[in-house]
């Protein structure tokens, strides 16, 4: 083992690390379910219920917002506070197909196999937003560590033998300076705000040492098949209502509440609600979007990308059931599947690099496009 460890109860190689390990369980012990460690879901798996949107509100109106928002003192909690469109749209999601998510995910991309064969033996590598794992392990002569926001699919990991624990991209559990190099494949595009999907990359080169390698992909806005697009639902007004409230973005310097193209940042504790009364626009939503939607689909980088969980996969739990009665999912008879929505924000071509401008411990050493996806591999300088 590389330090000592808090074997946790659930199910063997999931793991609490100890304070010399990461930051103290105890500062998140009120807000489990913001992604930070508490995220194991009380190191239990919580009924069909917990796949609910109705359930995740119940559990946040037990604890004030003054206790979600901690101490002033406390580094950077804006962007470690979880939105709401992430919470429903990106963790609920994955935790509702995670068996049938990870039956899809076995083939492992040229390029991310190359860079992690390439790596010395010996290395330590960890892979943030492992989801089912199937690149743990993949050097035989290097130690893999994993870590995802979804339970579901840590314990998938778990019970194949790796060593995985939950956690937040953007508040990773690792010393600083930990591993020799790590890996975030498909994950940054889950995050809504600039600010948190430049959080995750710092923290990604945080834990690696000086001369350690961080290889970053993610879904491009340039689609090689752009018949894809036809499949995703662009994130218009008729979703901004949803999408407001306590740590959810908006677009504060936008003329209209429903122009949004892509999610800024933000780092208010505390964010209005909108007021329909003040801020719905005169025009018609039919004639919004024919004109607004027409003007701005090559600039559209924020989508709902569906995934079709077939019937006879969905009534193992009877979660999905929860889910479709609460609107959170729906059924789709002809293909014999519940859709469920998953939130993305498409990087347009250079953006990831301009994440990484002004970080003075890291410099982009190789960026290159991979199957419809974006990929920068960065080198710690200090």
């Amino acid at each position: 083992m590389v330090c000592d460890f808090v074997r946790a109860r659930a199910s063997k190689n999931i793991y609490l690390p100890v304070d010399n390990f990461c930051l103290p369980i105890a500062k998140f012990s009120k807000v489990c379910h913001l992604g930070y460690l508490g995220t194991m879901r009380d190191i239990k798996v919580r009924g069909t219920s917990s796949l609910c949107p109705t359930t995740v509100s119940d559990g946040e109106s037990q604890v004030p917002q003054s206790e979600l928002i901690m101490d002033s003192q406390t580094s950077s909690l804006g962007v470690k506070l979880t939105p709401e469109i992430e919470k429903k749209f990106v963790h609920c999601v994955y935790d509702a197909i995670a068996p049938h998510f990870s039956s899809t995910r076995y083939a492992k991309w040229p390029k991310v196999a190359a860079f992690l064969s390439s790596l010395a033996s010996g290395s330590l590598i960890l892979d943030a937003g492992c989801g089912n794992g199937k690149y743990l392990g993949l050097n035989p002569d290097c130690f893999f560590i994993g870590c995802d926001i979804s339970y579901p699919l840590i314990k998938i990991c778990a019970d194949r033998g790796s060593e995985v624990l939950v956690a937040d991209a953007v508040n990773l559990p690792y010393r600083t300076d930990f591993g020799d190099a790590a890996i975030s494949i498909a994950v940054l595009h889950h995050l809504s705000t600039e600010s948190r999907r430049k959080k995750a990359i710092e923290e990604l080169v945080r834990v690696v040492k000086k001369g350690g390698l961080v290889l970053i992909t993610v879904w491009a806005a340039e689609q090689e098949d752009r018949s894809l697009l036809a499949k995703w639902t662009p994130l218009n007004q008729k979703y901004v209502a949803e999408w407001i409230g306590p740590g959810s973005p908006r677009d504060r310097n936008s003329p209209s509440p429903f122009k949004l193209e892509s999610i800024p940042e933000t780092e208010e504790k505390n964010l209005r609600q909108v007021k329909d009364s003040k801020e719905i626009t005169s025009r018609s939503e039919d004639d919004y979007v024919a004109s607004d939607d027409a003007r701005n689909f090559n600039n559209q980088q924020e989508y709902f990308v569906p995934w079709h969980l077939p019937y006879h996969r969905a009534e193992v739990s009877g979660a999905s059931a929860c889910a479709v009665e609460n609107g959170f999912a729906k059924k789709d008879d002809k293909k014999g599947a519940v859709v469920y929505n998953r939130y993305y924000h498409v990087f347009s071509e250079g953006e990831l690099e301009r994440l990484v401008v002004g970080m003075e411990n890291a410099v982009v050493v190789d960026r290159f496009f991979d199957k419809s996806n974006w990929c920068i591999v960065l080198q710690k300088t200090s």
